[in-house]
């Protein structure tokens, strides 16, 4: 973890130097996951909140296209193929 980032994060929030450090620990961890990844839970959160297909697969690509490190414009093809296979 880059101790630097680390105390930017406790100086510019107030934040104590070892809940800074879990904050960008945990904000790491999660822009982390694949894009494959991603997908797959974001689909099955979703699902589980009773979204249908045709509105998840808007969700996750617009969720997709703001993320730090998009994959870049994400086809409703593309995504079922990601989740199904």
């Amino acid at each position: 973890m880059d101790p630097e980032l680390v105390r930017h994060v406790a100086t510019s929030t107030g934040l104590p130097g070892e809940v800074a450090a879990r904050v960008v620990a945990d904000v790491v961890a999660y822009y982390s996951e694949t894009t494959e990844e991603f997908v797959r839970r974001r689909h099955r959160e979703l699902q589980a909140r009773d979204h249908r297909n045709a509105e998840i697969w808007t969700v996750i690509a617009d969720e997709l296209a703001h993320r730090p490190v998009a994959p870049g414009e994400v086809s409703a093809r593309r995504l079922r193929r990601l989740v199904y296979g």
